[in-house]
């Protein structure tokens, strides 16, 4: 554990990433400041919240957006995808080897992750008796610290399972022989923090411009919402969503293709994203799209789409939201970008990628990409709760309960959005179309790895995908007729092959860690 403590107070209250130049955010990096004469007036608290919000994604791809990718690579919607660079920071998680405990975009996750979590503390224990007059900020300063903190929390645990539950600002020596806590210690954290949060945030609708971007109650009441599920929790899930949706605080946009765009940063549709700005002095923006992007359009290349995505796209006729999320190599139209066309194609060369695809959620039309390109400070905020997650999540709570009723009006929500008929199902029927549209409407964004391991019937969904028989790899190793995927062996398509429900439900814990703990903090089962 005392990789935890590595960045203490010298990091504490750097600046966090930016949005609209009204932001809160808005803010220039503070450098070292020190903790013992910090929190002295109010400006110093909301400074120190700021910090905490960074520590979310923090300021480029490596620390965490870069496990967001490597989550949905290991599932059946991406592949690693470069094919001309050394695979192994990705291939023993992503092709599931079992040989992934030092893996270092896990090591770099679990670090900044508590690292967050101690900027979390920091403001928690020193904001409540900071010499501040405005009671109504000092409690929603705390709750916006908690939230955050149960972000941190809920992360590690569907990475990870149970963990060390760190509560205090404590020192390295404070916390020797600190053990993992249960997932069901850890959700009841979560959710004490996050029941504080929605007591003490206010609706979206009642900050000002200078906020937007803050923690609000209702991105708190999803966040629970959705740790509530994964317990299998469906009845105060149900509730907690029914309260969310009725409250008219949000609304899915009108048309699909408008969700990824900088243009619609924090729209309606958002209840909770990363904000970012094209500010290079502080690296204060993005940089995900460069790292998943065409290698032959300035991009890396990592986490590309699989053919069997959008294959599932195909068989669905969901013909609308397969060009806003996949872009083929050979492409004469890359929706919202005018660039490419008949004489002047969007390539995605499959020799240099695996399956000659990228993302366009992700992609940034040329007009729009700050110069240089190749710099965190691309300004497409990151969504991670929207409108849409909190409908479908609605829908499978209701069907969990019995409400199908409920559950059809809010999944024919999303398909309407997405130009599709209406569906009328019950039962299985209705719960395998909503796991279907969770599937498809979320494509890319970080939810399928930890839907295909919470759903289950006797076994984990994940175990009839991956596997020597699962669908995924006899797709890929049978039935695909996919050239460019057949063809690019750099990547071998057997991915998921070595796949053990005994073992691959959970991330490994760094075998540092471990290590420097002296053994209290224990392995996850069955990895060496």
């Amino acid at each position: 554990m005392k990789k935890i403590f590595l960045t203490l107070i010298v990091s504490l209250f750097a600046g966090a990433t930016l949005s609209s130049c009204n932001s809160f955010l808005d803010r220039p990096a503070l450098g070292t400041e020190n903790l013992e004469t910090y929190f002295q007036n109010e400006d110093e608290c909301l400074k120190a919240i700021t910090g905490c919000y960074q520590g979310i994604f923090w300021n480029d791809w490596w620390q965490i957006s870069n496990m967001v990718l490597m989550t949905d690579m290991c599932t059946d919607d991406m592949w690693m995808g470069n094919t001309t660079q050394d695979q192994s920071g990705y291939r023993d998680l992503a092709h599931y080897t079992g040989n992934g405990e030092a893996n270092g975009t896990i090591s770099n996750f679990w670090q900044y992750r508590y690292k967050g979590i101690f900027r979390c503390n920091v403001a928690l224990e020193r904001i409540p008796d900071a010499p501040i007059s405005n009671d109504n900020l000092r409690y929603r300063m705390l709750a916006e610290a908690k939230f955050i903190r149960a972000y941190h929390y809920f992360d590690l645990l569907r990475n990870f399972g149970g963990v060390p539950i760190v509560k205090t600002m404590a020192l390295p020596s404070e916390i020797i022989g600190i053990t993992r806590s249960t997932p069901s210690e850890v959700y009841a954290f979560i959710q004490e923090d996050l029941e504080y949060a929605i007591a003490n945030l206010p609706k979206k609708s009642a900050y000002g411009s200078n906020d937007v971007g803050r923690a609000t109650q209702g991105a708190a009441q999803a966040l629970l919402a959705k740790a509530l599920i994964y317990q299998e929790k469906y009845g105060e899930a149900k509730t907690l969503l029914e309260g969310l949706i009725n409250s008219g605080e949000y609304d899915l946009l009108p048309e699909f293709g408008d969700v990824w765009k900088i243009e619609t940063n924090n729209s309606i549709e958002s209840l909770f994203e990363i904000q970012y700005n094209d500010d290079l002095t502080y690296d204060l923006g993005g940089r995900i799209s460069v790292v998943c992007g065409s290698r032959d359009d300035s991009g890396w290349s990592w986490g590309l789409p699989t053919s069997n995505l959008e294959k599932a796209f195909l068989d669905n006729g969901d013909t609308e939201r397969l060009k806003w999320t996949i872009i083929c190599h050979n492409a004469t139209e890359v929706p919202g970008d005018d660039t490419w066309n008949a004489e002047n194609p969007y390539i995605v060369h499959p020799d240099k990628h695996k399956s000659a695809r990228v993302t366009r959620k992700l992609y940034i039309p040329t007009s729009q990409r700050p110069a240089p390109y190749d710099a965190s400070h691309i300004p497409l905020n990151y969504r991670l709760i929207r409108y849409a997650d909190v409908l479908l999540l609605y829908a499978e709570a209701c069907n969990a309960t019995g409400a199908d009723g409920d559950a059809l009006d809010a999944l024919n929500r999303v398909r309407t959005r997405a130009k599709l008929g209406e569906l009328n199902v019950s039962g299985t029927a209705l719960r395998e179309a909503i796991r279907t549209e969770r599937r498809l409407e979320l494509a890319l964004e970080g939810n399928r790895l930890f839907d295909i391991r919470r759903w289950k019937e006797g076994a984990h969904s994940v175990s009839s995908i991956m596997g020597q028989q699962g669908s995924f790899v006899l797709y890929n190793t049978v039935t695909s007729t996919d050239e460019w995927e057949l063809e690019n062996q750099k990547e071998l398509s057997n991915k998921g092959y070595y796949f053990d429900v005994n073992r691959d439900i959970l991330f490994p814990i760094l075998s540092t860690e471990v290590s420097m703990s002296e053994g209290s903090i224990a392995q996850n089962p069955n990895y060496k």
